[in-house]
């Protein structure tokens, strides 16, 4: 079974930018659908963005499109997610997620496996 492991949150003040990762072990990475999701604090979990197997599909939440940049590097088993010019309404726990088909989406019900998150906060 997958594992996954996030890293690379923290504290930054609004504008700034964070990277962060996420490394899986244990499986088939390269054939997995990958996601980012982050849940706020008192608020529901929510989609961010998504990626396909390849590589060759993304999607995005409207919230972080043109400002967040889903990549992911089979070789190293490792899913990347680039913020850019952040905003407070950023500020949450970042998850990423698995899922065991090559396709990517923006449904949580659709993956199968998940890491146990990284704190970002952004600073106003």
């Amino acid at each position: 079974q997958v594992q996954l492991v996030e890293s690379g949150g923290g504290v930054v003040q609004t504008g700034g930018s964070l990277r962060l990762s996420c490394a899986a072990s244990r499986g088939s990475f390269s054939t997995y659908g990958m996601g980012w999701f982050r849940q706020a604090q008192g608020k529901e979990r929510e989609f961010v963005a998504t990626i396909s197997a390849s590589g060759d599909s993304l999607y995005y939440a409207q919230s972080v499109k043109g400002r967040f940049t889903i990549s992911r590097e089979n070789a190293k088993n490792t899913l990347y997610l680039q913020m850019n010019s952040l905003k407070p309404e950023d500020t949450a726990v970042y998850y990423c997620a698995a899922r065991r088909t090559r396709l990517y989406s923006g449904n949580e019900r659709d993956y199968d496996h998940w890491g146990q998150g990284t704190q970002v906060t952004v600073s106003s």
